[in-house]
């Protein structure tokens, strides 16, 4: 298992999406992911930024 954070202006929706797929680049057969931890921040002009913390299994194959 690895904890992996992604972020969105958009939605946690999104923000999952973009932690799992920079993850997908380094990372080979992912199996499943668990949403730990959601949270927002709100920017001094009252932008939000939407974050996903994920903890991914995926099968390690060692060299």
């Amino acid at each position: 298992m690895i904890d992996v954070i992604g972020t969105s202006a958009s939605s946690w929706e999104e923000a999952a999406r973009e932690a799992i797929s920079t993850a997908a680049g380094s990372l080979h057969d992912l199996r499943v992911g668990e949403v730990t931890k959601l949270d927002v921040v709100v920017g001094d002009d009252g932008t939000l930024l939407f974050r996903a913390r994920i903890q991914l299994s995926f099968k390690y194959a060692p060299e």
